[in-house]
């Protein structure tokens, strides 16, 4: 199971809003076939394993997969179905599909057909590994993540800003360039009006290999320069704003009730299969869903070489976390929320 766990590890960032998936075949106490689900749209773990045995071998096999298979057509017909078609006569399973369209079904379908069936091996590890899949098909909102860099003092950036934005940089190029990862392992990326004016980013995975987020930008007002590069087309842009609803090419304007707005995003991202996002600020941005409990782990970078003397306060969290990384210069703290 836990091969299963690092082969469906392959597909982070390529196969939302579908689970990650990996599937192990034994024969005689040996792996005779591996898969996983690489990419969304593709063939799911099962069949990529099962298409490497013959029939007459597969009688005699057992088949091993860190998320009950699944028992509906979707954009590939049901892995159960295959299961029972090539005449397996063991599975073994790490989590239950808590997707409505699921549940159980597929174990049941299984089972029905005389194949021997167990479940719940190594659980908390398969349900850690789908953490985006299952929040967003148990809590119907994407897994939030929360992402923040800070000063030693505890300060996000300076104020007023300094002329030149590189004064106000606060982490290394080691730091910057797993941020760049992060967004290529996440669905969207959601930044404030105060961020978008003040850093005028990308939100882009340009410094790895990746596919960009979708970029989502809060902002009231809608008097802002289409130079800036949120806006440019490499990838898709949706703007929360109070005004109007508008579908432009690579951009979407998505009019919402601004005394609600972190529900409102999270209402969007359910609605569109958008299973996780990185909340990367500012200050307020980040204190609307924490304010709502509306988040599930937040990254925070802190440099513990500078100082900002005067400047914007960064959020705080309480909930205990786990001992830093270090990241070049900087030091990563990881927060969970309970």
């Amino acid at each position: 199971m836990q091969r299963c766990l690092d082969l469906a590890a392959k597909g982070l960032g390529k196969v939302a809003p579908n689970p990650m998936v990996g599937c192990v075949i034994v024969c005689d106490d040996q792996i005779v076939a591996e898969g996983y689900h690489e990419g969304f749209g593709g063939p799911h773990a099962e069949p990529n394993a099962i298409k490497q045995v013959s029939d007459e071998l597969l009688k005699k096999c057992t088949l091993y997969v860190n998320l009950e298979p699944c028992s509906h057509h979707g954009k590939t017909p049901p892995c159960a179905d295959l299961i029972i078609s090539k005449g397996i006569q063991k599975v073994i399973v790490g989590n239950l599909d808590t997707n409505p369209l699921v549940s159980g079904k597929g174990i049941q379908k299984l089972k029905d057909a005389g194949i021997e069936v167990e479940h719940g091996v190594l659980d908390k590890e398969c349900r850690a590994l789908n953490k985006r899949f299952f929040t967003f098909h148990e809590k119907k909102r994407p897994y939030v993540i929360l992402k923040w860099a800070q000063t030693q003092n505890g300060f996000i950036s300076q104020w007023p800003l300094p002329e030149n934005k590189e004064d106000n940089w606060i982490t290394g190029e080691e730091s910057k360039a797993l941020v760049h990862q992060w967004r290529a392992e996440e669905q969207a990326i959601l930044i404030g009006y105060n961020t978008l004016l003040a850093d005028n980013p990308y939100l882009t995975t340009r410094l790895v290999q990746g596919k960009n987020p979708i970029r989502l930008v809060l902002t009231h007002y809608l008097d802002i320069s289409m130079d800036l590069n949120v806006f440019n087309k490499e990838a898709k842009t949706v703007i929360f704003n109070t005004i109007k609803n508008e579908v432009n090419e690579h951009m979407e304007y998505v009019k919402i009730d601004w005394s609600n707005k972190a529900q409102e995003v999270l209402d969007y991202c359910y609605n569109h299969s958008i299973a996780s996002v990185i909340v990367e600020g500012g200050t307020n941005t980040i204190y609307n869903f924490t304010n709502k409990n509306a988040w599930d782990e937040a990254r925070v970078f802190v440099n513990p070489d500078k100082t900002f003397e005067h400047g914007i306060t960064a959020p705080e969290i309480k909930f205990n976390t786990y001992s830093p990384v270090k990241i070049g210069n900087d030091l990563l703290y990881t927060f969970l929320n309970p």
